[in-house]
C-alpha cells in the first residue's frame, strides 16, 4: 500500500509527508475530513506544526486522500496500534529484545518467539516495522521480565537475523 501512496503523492513530496505520518501513527480520516487518533481529534494546525508545514497542506491532504477511492478507504480503517511498551520497558520491569533483520525472511518472529517461551518469558508485545516505511526495519519484542544476555547467539543463528540487542 505505500507503493500506491507513494506514487499518488509522487508529485507533492509535503503531501507524502502528510500521508506517510498518518499512516506511520494509524491516524485515521473520517467523511468530513477529520483526523483522529482512536476517538481523539487531532487538529490539522497542529500536525502542520509538529511537520513544519503549513497548515493547509494537511487539509489539502485528506481531501486528496478523500478524493482517491481505495486510499479513502484505508484511512478510514486504519487505527493506531496502541502504546509501544519498548521505551519505558525498564521502568515497567519489562526487558527488551530488539532484533535487525531481512524483512523479506519469513518465520523470524515465530523462530524469536519459540526461543523466548523456552526460556520460560512470556511476551508482553510485538512490533514490526512496515519494511515499506522504515528502510532498516526493527523487530521488538518487549517480554515480561529482562531476558538473559546469552541468548544473543541463539538469536543470531535465526536465518536472516543480522544483529540482536537486549536492554
Amino acid at each position: 500500500m505505500w507503493n500506491k501512496i507513494k506514487r499518488y503523492f509522487k508529485n507533492n513530496p509535503t503531501q507524502l509527508k502528510v500521508a506517510r505520518t498518518l499512516l506511520e501513527l494509524g491516524l485515521s480520516i473520517d467523511e468530513d475530513g477529520k483526523i483522529y487518533c482512536g476517538s481523539i481529534e487531532i487538529s490539522p494546525t497542529k500536525m502542520a506544526k509538529a511537520l513544519d508545514i503549513d497548515r493547509r497542506v494537511v487539509k489539502n491532504t485528506v481531501e486528496s486522500i478523500l478524493s482517491e477511492p481505495e486510499l479513502k478507504e484505508m484511512f478510514m480503517k486504519i487505527k493506531s496500534a496502541g502504546p509501544f511498551f519498548g521505551d519505558v520497558a525498564k521502568q515497567l520491569g519489562f526487558g527488551v529484545i530488539v532484533i535487525t533483520a531481512d524483512p523479506k525472511t519469513v518465520g523470524i518472529v515465530a523462530k524469536a518467539a519459540a526461543l523466548i517461551a523456552d526460556k520460560g518469558i512470556s511476551i508482553r508485545q510485538i512490533i514490526a516495522e512496515d519494511p515499506e516505511l522504515f528502510p532498516e526495519p526493527k523487530l521488538t519484542i518487549v517480554t515480561e521480565k529482562e531476558v538473559p544476555g546469552e541468548i544473543i547467539p541463539e538469536f543470531l543463528k535465526i536465518p536472516g537475523v543480522k544483529h540482536v540487542t537486549i536492554y
